[in-house]
């Protein structure tokens, strides 16, 4: 049978000047410099890139997702939404919950609407499915709060009726919004053809 020998490297001790060396090498490597090299020649520059946040904001994207807005009609100033419910069963997050009821019209209309914004995900699904456009993302991102009871005020989110009634209101491109070329693609529906066929 085959034994293991085994090989005792026998190394030198290292000098004073090699210790020093080694730990130069192991404490200060050339990352390090090349980092400081960088902030000594921003620090020089005395160029300020700081916002100062809370008189001056970046601007957002169009398509950024941030707290939501139940938007109204141009015209009359109405809610757009007619309480289908879609935004509320494809929510991932399960924090939309609508109450819905019907008026002295014999009109659906929604009575209490709210989206709990501490649950809230914002992945958009709930804009881009609603038919009415009645939901989209808006660009307000400042949402802290110290009561839970905060985060799902239906009055927080509901475009003010005089912002519309002044015409200081206008149409989303953000997310859920409709696109340009829209009306290329919708179909015609059967009312159309009834129409063109009356004008003949």
């Amino acid at each position: 049978m085959s034994k293991y020998v085994k090989i005792v490297d026998k190394q030198k001790p290292l000098s004073d000047g090699q210790r020093f060396v080694r730990f130069w090498n192991r404490a200060f490597k050339g990352e390090m410099l090349v980092g400081l090299w960088l902030v000594l020649k921003e620090f020089c520059k005395a160029q300020i890139h700081t916002v100062q946040y809370p008189l001056e904001k970046l601007p957002i994207s169009p398509r950024y997702r941030a707290v939501h807005e139940l938007k109204r009609l141009l015209e009359s100033g109405n809610e757009r939404c007619i309480g289908c419910g879609l935004c509320e069963k494809i929510c991932v997050a399960n924090c939309i919950r609508m109450e819905t009821s019907y008026g002295e019209d014999k009109r659906k209309r929604v009575s209490e609407y709210t989206i709990n914004f501490g649950r809230c995900i914002y992945c958009g699904l709930c804009a881009e499915v609603c038919p009415e456009l009645a939901i989209v993302h808006g660009g307000r991102y400042e949402n802290a709060c110290e009561q839970r009871a905060s985060f799902s005020l239906k009055q927080d989110m509901l475009t003010p009726l005089d912002k519309v009634l002044n015409g200081q209101d206008c149409e989303y491109d953000g997310v859920g919004s409709v696109s340009i070329d829209a009306d290329s693609k919708i179909k015609i529906t059967p009312l159309k053809y009834l129409q063109k066929e009356e004008n003949v």
